[in-house]
């Protein structure tokens, strides 16, 4: 039986170096001692924002705060996230959690002094030239004023705000720690324990009782706890839902897209659009139906290349190398950076026991942008690496580029660079395809990326509106209720192709992004800018794009992609990747 390592038994070289951040657990206990100092020098300032000078002291002290919390966070997460069983790791990011919460209390009286001002106060404000540096905050604050509530509901609210977290935080240590998967049988009939880590690996399996096998045994796990689960996300929901009605939004999907200030029509738009050109993904279902011998496909059978003699290993270095190569058109400067997240350790390569599953890239302010993986080897292993480096980078440009208070991007762009890094990867192999077959691969790859990110995503997006609006009608979020729409969604997005096995009704109980409140729609709305910016990278067009980069928070996001050439006011990004998705398939029959 094939098991996993400790983190004790890896190679240093293949882990993150998190002493940029704290070289020593004392260094982090002693900056987290100084943070209610920066409490007390910040809340001197209260009562006193009518003047621009103390206002702008204000903000400076805001900021010095704020950067201190997220360092120490940083910090506590990630060492966390090596093992999550870890008692010692988990109670510091507990600790930070709740100071943090307590800070939120404390300090909770900012933005509602601000908006209490008499307008002719707040328009002195945004007129006088000390605060000219703080003129877009004052305008975002100015516009959600009539959704900031008193000082003492403010208070509450950041007071309570650690226990709304619970059931993520119960969600997460649930599936990351306590969750244990049965063996199954390889290709070889050697057993192997399933995992987050290799569950995709097994699905990618030529040999379909693998992929049954495995598909079969995730869900036996999520099936069996569907209760708890959908407790979990009853309660997530719900927090968000009472959440939008306190701050009188008229949803809660309005209130999270004021944060990045996307109209509504933008998230029920992609829903439409993706609606009215299902017919090229139930044409790809069916051909892929065709030339796996099957009459229909399952589930499990989404997954696997098509061409399947293609599949290959991918050692780390080869991984790197290719990333390298294919991120060259984006330039030197850009090159320089990305070298630099392989030599100063910013990754944390392999999977072992206790970590965290999938992969993000998570940092702070002026310091590096770390990446944690679950590298396994496959080539969507490579595609995860130039999806999270492109994040990193992104940060790394917007860090540098912009002052802490305008420096992190809005969550809406967050998910454009790392999906430009696939696209551009995803060329880079296509144009050094040996034959015929690796290009109907490589192919496949594309149409798969598509089909996961921009359908499958907007599935995801659309179940995760049904569950808002059915909590905001009092409809209780149960197992039963949320299998049941899930497995509905899943027959309508693949067609008559695919006879879905019942167990996929459970799949909605794996997906952490349901706890992050209306994120995955981004990937889908990601993809789409990304498909029309790596076609001007590639052409040699690289100015808008860096600038894309290095705005951070300099405007609002709807601008920043205007500037780089991309206009979601309007449906052309959606239409024409989805164009896109449609030309892939035509060209893969030809192909094949």
């Amino acid at each position: 039986m094939q098991d996993l390592p400790n983190r004790s038994d890896l190679p240093v070289e293949q882990t993150w170096d998190l002493s940029p951040l704290y070289k020593t657990d004392a260094a982090w206990e002693k900056d987290f001692k100084k943070l209610r100092g920066l409490v007390r020098k910040f809340n001197q300032y209260k009562g006193k924002l009518s003047d621009p000078q103390m206002l702008y002291e204000a903000f400076r002290a805001s900021d010095a705060l704020s950067l201190a919390i997220e360092r120490l966070y940083t910090f506590a997460h990630l060492r966390s996230d090596e093992d999550t069983g870890n008692s010692a790791n988990r109670a510091r990011v507990d600790c930070i959690s709740a100071l943090s919460s307590e800070i939120g209390g404390d300090t909770a009286w900012f933005e509602p002094e601000l908006s209490a001002l008499p307008e002719e106060q707040f328009k002195a404000l945004l007129k006088s030239p000390v605060l000219k540096f703080y003129k877009r905050t004052l305008k975002e604050i100015g516009r959600d004023r009539k959704h900031t509530l008193s000082e003492a509901e403010e208070r509450v609210l950041e007071l309570s705000s650690e226990a709304f977290q619970t059931p993520e935080k119960t969600f997460s240590i649930l599936n990351d720690a306590d969750l244990v998967f049965p063996l199954i049988k390889d290709e070889k009939g050697k057993e192997i324990r399933l995992s987050h880590g290799n569950y995709i690996k097994m699905l990618e399996s030529s040999d379909r009782t693998v992929r049954r096998d495995a598909f079969k045994g995730i869900y036996s796990v999520y099936g069996g706890l569907k209760n708890t689960f959908a407790s979990l996300m009853d309660a997530e929901v719900r927090n968000h839902v009472v959440d939008a009605k306190m701050r009188h939004y008229k949803s809660a999907l309005c209130s999270s897209l004021s944060e990045d200030n996307i109209p509504e029509s933008v998230y029920r738009s992609l829903i439409s659009a993706v609606h009215e050109n299902l017919k090229p993904l139930h044409d790809y279902f069916a051909f892929r139906a065709e030339k796996l011998g099957l009459e229909k496909l399952d589930m499990f059978d989404i997954h696997c290349p098509l061409v399947s003699e293609i599949a290959r290993n991918v050692p780390w270095n080869e991984a790197e190398n290719m990333v390298k190569e294919a991120l060259a058109p984006l330039g030197k400067e850009y090159g320089n950076v990305l070298a630099k997240a392989f030599t100063d350790r910013w990754i944390d390569i392999p999977e072992c026991k206790g970590k965290r599953s999938g992969a993000y890239s998570g940092g702070c302010y002026g310091k590096p942008p770390y990446l944690l993986l679950n590298h396994s080897g496959n080539l969507d292993s490579v595609f995860t690496l130039a999806h999270e480096l492109g994040h990193s980078i992104h940060s790394y440009f917007s860090d540098r580029s912009n002052d802490y208070h305008y420096a992190g991007y809005k969550i809406f762009v967050a998910e454009v660079a790392s999906t430009t890094n696939e696209i551009l990867l995803q060329h880079y192999l296509l144009s050094n395809a040996k034959s015929q077959a690796e290009k109907a691969y490589l192919v496949n790859y594309l149409i798969d990326m598509f089909r996961g990110t921009l359908y499958r995503q907007t599935m995801f997006a659309e179940f995760e509106l049904m569950m808002h609006e059915h909590s905001a009608d009092g409809i209780p979020l149960t197992a039963d209720h949320l299998s049941a729409e899930y497995y509905k969604l899943n027959t309508l997005y693949h067609g008559n192709a695919v006879a879905p096995d019942q167990d996929i009704q459970y799949e909605w109980a794996r997906i952490p992004h349901f706890h992050y409140d209306f994120y995955v729609y981004k990937y889908a709305t990601g993809i789409s800018a990304a498909a029309a910016l790596a076609q001007k990278i590639l052409a040699g067009e690289t100015e808008g794009y860096l600038r894309f980069l290095n705005a951070g928070d300099s405007k609002d996001v709807i601008d920043i992609m205007k500037d780089a050439g991309v206009d979601f006011t309007t449906p052309a990004p959606i239409d024409e990747a989805l164009k896109l998705f449609a030309k892939q398939v035509e060209t893969l029959k030809t192909l094949m």
